[in-house]
């Protein structure tokens, strides 16, 4: 804990928690951008390249191979920070979480108004027919996953090259301008758009905790370079 975080939080009535990757790395899932994360890893083709709409598209089987293995994470918790955060929200604190992640842990906590940017691995629709079907369908199946009618089935997730859903965007940026106190917590902000959205919001505060710079630091009421989980648990 940080008591001059603890007091911005006591006197906001609207708080709005933008994360990323850093948020969920304390729970046991890999940051993609990490000094071991999976973009310093070694593959046939570069995680970028394989996270693409074309790639999908194009070599389907080696896109879920990797989706398999890297990206669909069992056994994974909520760490101290998203139970802090859900205790937030119920209290009436915290107005909305906005995530980067994939992962779902936010809702395991118990969170409930989660935008989730990039998506998420707990939805998936057949490209034909929008069937929807469950992770363990996914994860536990080998090969392309094929719908009953016959048609590949897609992870509900944001590839590169992929726009961003545009309702959850417009509800991340209400929230936004209706805050008085937006923490941002274990993200770079060097991914685009959604590091954009820092400028819409319209209140005074704004609580930085990540453990490198970021570009918004010269912004903020408070930086804290310390793991996200010491700082937001209790």
């Amino acid at each position: 804990m940080d008591p001059r975080l603890e007091k911005l939080i006591e006197q906001s009535r609207s708080i709005v928690f933008f994360g990323g990757a850093g948020v969920s790395t304390e729970s046991g899932v890999p940051d993609f951008r990490s000094v071991d994360g999976l973009y310093n890893q070694t593959y046939d083709y570069p995680p970028e390249v394989i996270l693409s709409h074309d790639f999908f598209v194009q070599h389907t089987e080696e896109f879920f191979r990797f989706y398999r293995d890297k990206l669909i994470v069992r056994g994974a918790k909520p760490n101290p920070a998203h139970l802090r955060l859900a205790a937030l929200e119920k209290e009436g604190k915290l107005k909305a979480v906005i995530t980067q992640n994939i992962d779902g842990l936010h809702q395991a906590a118990g969170s409930r108004n989660v935008l989730e940017l990039h998506g998420s691995i707990h939805r998936n629709f057949c490209t034909r027919c929008g069937k929807s079907y469950t992770l363990d369908q996914i994860a536990q199946g080998t090969g392309v996953p094929r719908c009953s009618c016959g048609a590949v089935i897609k992870p509900d997730v944001v590839l590169y090259g992929e726009g961003l859903d545009q309702m959850v965007l417009s509800r991340a940026v209400r929230s936004l301008q209706q805050a008085d106190l937006l923490i941002v917590g274990g993200t770079s902000l060097s991914v685009y758009p959604a590091a954009g959205l820092l400028d819409y919001y319209g209140g005074r505060e704004l609580v930085l905790i990540n453990k490198t710079e970021t570009p918004a630091d010269k912004r903020a009421t408070l930086v804290i370079r310390r793991p996200i989980g010491e700082v937001l648990g209790l």
